[in-house]
């Protein structure tokens, strides 16, 4: 099957955004906690988490066009700090469920029954049923113009982990803590690890 740009650009509007939105393929699974300082709580599931660099930590997400209310990006440049939770197979369907779209006074917590959690006096709130889970520092936000999505980059500050997962080097086995992918939109998987391979080198 193939596609001209053409072709693309006619396609009707819902199966070409999932088509595009599948080319990635296999992307984290992520809820963002975030309050604003009335106190009122938001959780909003993101799939565009990415690792920016480990000196200092830093981790950027790509959020959509704030074209229309967008609480968790509004939170996050209120009050300068977010949290960033791993989504596993026993709350993916709750972590779904919460981009439906929800009044700024509904709680995406009440509304899918995941659960607050505050950790280490840290403002934003954490999902209690995460078993991966870091709070996150705003240092920086850029608006890309070519689309109109927001590039916000921040700095880990803090993170949680189940102890079984943590391995001897350091490397965190996500299988392990039935970490799930997701691919699309709306396709959850879990994982099954082949093998960590050594430091590549130039052959001789």
């Amino acid at each position: 099957m193939h596609f001209t740009k053409q072709q693309i650009n006619e396609l009707e509007q819902r199966f070409r955004t999932h088509l595009i939105n599948s080319l990635s393929g296999f992307k984290s699974a992520n809820l963002i906690g975030t309050q604003d300082k009335l106190g009122n709580t938001n959780l909003a599931i993101v799939s565009s988490v990415f690792h920016l660099g480990a000196h200092p930590p830093l981790v950027g997400m790509i959020m959509r066009p704030h074209s229309v209310p967008r609480h968790t990006f509004e939170n996050i440049l209120e009050t300068g700090v977010y949290t960033i939770n791993q989504v596993n197979s026993e709350i993916y369907q709750q972590a779904h469920q919460t981009s439906a779209r929800y009044d700024k006074d509904e709680s995406e917590f009440a509304a899918t029954g995941l659960t607050t959690e505050y950790l280490a006096d840290f403002y934003a709130p954490f999902v209690a049923q995460s078993r991966l889970k870091y709070a996150v520092k705003l240092v920086e936000h850029q608006h890309l113009a070519i689309n109109g999505t927001e590039l916000v980059i921040g700095e880990i500050i803090d993170l949680h982990v189940d102890d079984n997962a943590v391995q001897d080097d350091g490397f965190i086995d996500l299988a392990s803590i039935n970490t799930v992918a997701v691919s699309g939109l709306d396709s959850y998987h879990t994982t099954q690890a082949l093998s960590r391979l050594p430091y590549a080198k130039k052959t001789p």
